[in-house]
């Protein structure tokens, strides 16, 4: 079952000839995830051959412009393919205004439901669960209301071993307790769990933190992820502007990333004013290894 990310935008601030600014779609099984919505997002989005349709789900990080500027653009192009499936959007609460105008102005035609969920928790909270999946937001550390997104797959049914049935007469009875994790008494006998059941999959997980300053929470919530995606907006050279703005340098969203015990990093929301990335690679290498630079319409694999 897929688990990835595609990264279609990686820039901060505004977007450049190369880079574009904040627009990813995270797919887990059948599920498909738009986190942020940055100008251009269309674009990227038919050239990375991602039907709008397949769209249920819209998550806004936060409301500066290089990660929402193209929300208008969107709903208005699923109005006009004719969607009638309902959409959610969950976003800062001070979305609603934003969302309130589009209705005044381009909500012509517009023949869907747009459920909005705001985000406004002081913690980890759960936001959405579905058979295979849940999703949590938590709060960020910038200069406006900023919330981060964790995807943890659940843990899947046990699968019986199916060459074991046969072999010792197993009842549909007792293959159902075993599925659900029960052992089976047998008169003296015991029928372990681990013995006649496997898991399919490791559940995974993803980490989606941008734009953010580390703060010592922030590990704790996504302890243990398998990919963390981090605002690297700088390199060394600019750690006072990162700490000004309330952004993170490569070496801030490595420190993160080992404090989390995350498998792997993806730096992104680079800075304009770098044109090579290798440097701030470097600098994040130095403090966790695994670590990558996002790269434009990429996918990532879990």
């Amino acid at each position: 079952m897929e688990f990835s990310m595609i990264t279609m935008g990686t820039a901060s601030a505004s977007a450049n000839p190369v880079r574009h600014t904040s627009a990813h779609v995270v797919t887990v099984h059948n599920h498909r995830f738009l986190v942020d919505c940055g100008e251009g997002c269309q674009m990227s989005l038919q050239q990375c051959k991602i039907a709008f349709a397949w769209i249920d789900n819209i998550l806004i990080s936060h409301l500066h412009g290089d990660h929402l500027l193209g929300i208008f653009g969107l709903l208005s192009t699923m109005a006009m393919q004719g969607r009638t499936a309902p959409l959610f959007i969950y976003a800062p609460e001070e979305f609603q205004r934003i969302l309130n105008f589009f209705y005044i102005q381009f909500a012509d035609g517009v023949k869907y439901d747009i459920n909005f969920v705001p985000l406004k928790m002081k913690e980890k909270e759960q936001i959405i669960e579905m058979r295979q999946l849940r999703v949590y937001a938590f709060p960020l550390n910038h200069r406006v209301p900023t919330f981060g997104f964790l995807f943890e797959e659940k843990t899947p049914a046990r699968n019986i071993r199916k060459e074991l049935i046969a072999r010792d007469n197993l009842t549909l009875t007792e293959i159902g307790a075993l599925k659900r994790g029960e052992d089976v008494k047998r008169g003296r006998k015991k029928l372990k769990v681990q013995d006649y059941t496997y898991i399919p999959y490791e559940p995974r997980s993803l980490a989606y933190c941008c734009d953010t300053a580390p703060f010592p929470q922030l590990p704790v919530w996504i302890k243990g992820v398998d990919l963390l995606y981090h605002d690297s907006t700088y390199a060394d050279d600019y750690e006072d502007h990162a700490r000004k703005y309330c952004h993170s340098t490569s070496r801030m969203a490595a420190q993160t990333a080992k404090d989390a015990g995350a498998k792997q990093l993806i730096l992104g929301h680079f800075s304009a004013r770098y044109r090579d990335l290798e440097p701030m690679l470097a600098q994040a290498r130095e403090v966790f290894p695994d670590t990558i630079l996002a790269e434009e319409q990429h996918k990532y694999e879990i």
